[in-house]
């Protein structure tokens, strides 16, 4: 009988050849692992890279907001001019002429300027705050008056420009907003000892102004805080409360899944969206006022629910079934089971997402434009319903600032919010790690 079998190649390849060919094909693999890491680290690296252009720019352009050019003028608070009558009546303290004091006081070191063109240029060195700085010290310490005191006043945003060395001398006089003549004055005042750079605490404690030497970012952070904390107070109640339902008590059927399907889905729907829900509704249908942080908490709260909700529900799932079976077989029922054991388990994982999704609201812009929280708000809120606008919205309209030094402005406080950020991701790896239980 004939055998039709075919031979194996292999069969005739000595012992030798076959361990070549073992060898070749495991060199080639191993060189592919090898690629394969190395497009990874470069990924990672050029990630890196742009991340730290990213925040190199932030950093190089924001830090000078931290100091303000202040200049040191001996005002002399005459007394004819404050409260002629000498009643020290608030009323009238408040109603002096503020501003020729102060320039009276800066062309003490300027006689030669008589011109009226040059009046006005060398006035407009010194920011339009001076007057109400020198008007709160006299109200509040009305012994003043009569005296000849020192006073420091910031300088005009393009004199703090000029001096941090953002305005060039060298370029056109045509092409600055600093003339000559006031860069010649400026100097004098640098000879003289006058000129000084101090930390900008007016940054950190005043609201927003027109003027960018005294515009800050107290009153946006004050309505952050606001913001987020109707934001915590409704969403993360109503997040955990869902959450255990879903997971613990809700049956396991077609309208569940299709709640679960829902959330989900909510969780990767564009913020804006949620913007205009809260015009429909908050503000169109129940007539709530704009730009409160009240509005605006109610907004964040739909869109932070779902981030909380499946935090929720993946810290709950995370729990050892024995845990409920020891509690049940103990005599607990369903709802001590949970309350007793589950939930405090869970917890930590709970607060993990609700931190998460506070981070995620405080970075939120979109949803807060649609509901007017980018009006121009000076005075600092008081309450959830006072007027009121948040750190991202305070961004976005320094950014839409023509002037120079509102693009340091920007830059600051986006390394306030990016520190803010930072701190609350931190709390939430920090709480994670430290009540993390190990099953």
């Amino acid at each position: 009988m004939t055998d039709i079998t075919s031979p194996n190649p292999t069969d005739a390849l000595s012992r030798k050849d076959k361990s070549d060919l073992v060898a070749a094909g495991l060199k080639r693999r191993y060189a592919a692992e090898r690629r394969f890491r190395l497009y990874g680290s470069g990924a990672v690296l050029v990630a890196l890279f742009f991340v730290m252009m990213l925040f190199s720019t932030i950093v190089s352009n924001g830090y000078p907001t931290f100091t303000q050019t202040m200049v040191k003028l001996d005002v002399t608070l005459d007394g004819q001019e404050i409260d002629p009558d000498g009643t020290r009546d608030p009323a009238v303290l408040s109603n002096a002429n503020y501003r020729k004091l102060v320039h009276n006081a800066l062309r003490e070191h300027f006689p030669t300027v008589k011109s009226r063109e040059d009046k006005r240029k060398l006035a407009a060195m010194i920011s339009p705050g001076a007057p109400f700085i020198l008007r709160k010290a006299v109200i509040n310490d009305p012994s003043k008056i009569d005296k000849r005191l020192p006073f420091v006043f910031p300088m005009s945003d393009d004199i703090d420009q000029f001096y941090k060395g953002s305005i060039s001398s060298k370029s056109a006089e045509s092409d600055r907003r600093v003339s000559d003549k006031q860069i010649t004055w400026f100097l004098r005042l640098v000879d003289l000892d006058r000129v000084e750079k101090q930390f900008n605490t007016t940054f950190f404690t005043n609201g927003d102004s027109r003027e960018p030497e005294l515009a800050g970012i107290w009153g946006a952070a004050v309505g952050s805080m606001l913001t987020l904390a109707v934001t915590l107070a409704l969403s993360f109640p109503i997040g955990i409360a869902s959450a255990v339902y879903l997971e613990e008590f809700a049956p396991k059927n077609r309208l569940t899944r299709i709640i679960e399907v829902n959330i989900n889905n909510l969780a990767a729907v564009p913020s804006i969206v949620f913007g205009l829900l809260g015009l429909a509704i908050f503000l169109n249908f129940f007539g709530l006022p704009r730009s409160v942080p009240l509005v605006g908490g109610m907004v964040l709260a739909l869109m932070t629910l779902p981030t909380i909700i499946i935090a929720g529900r993946a810290a709950l799932k995370a729990v050892p079934p024995s845990i409920r079976e020891a509690a049940l077989g103990m005599g607990a029922s369903r709802i001590q089971t949970v309350s007793h054991h589950v939930l405090p388990l869970a917890m930590p994982g709970m607060l993990t997402g609700a931190i998460l999704g506070m981070a995620q609201a405080l970075g939120e812009t979109a949803p807060l434009l649609m509901i007017g929280m980018v009006a121009f708000i000076v005075d600092i809120p008081g309450s959830i319903t006072d007027p009121a606008t948040v750190l991202p919205v305070q961004i976005y309209l320094w950014a839409d600032s023509p002037e120079r030094a509102f693009v340091e402005r920007t830059s600051g406080a986006i390394i306030v919010l990016l520190g803010f950020l930072i701190m609350m991701n931190a709390a939430a790896v920090i709480l994670r790690k430290k009540f993390e239980i190990k099953w």
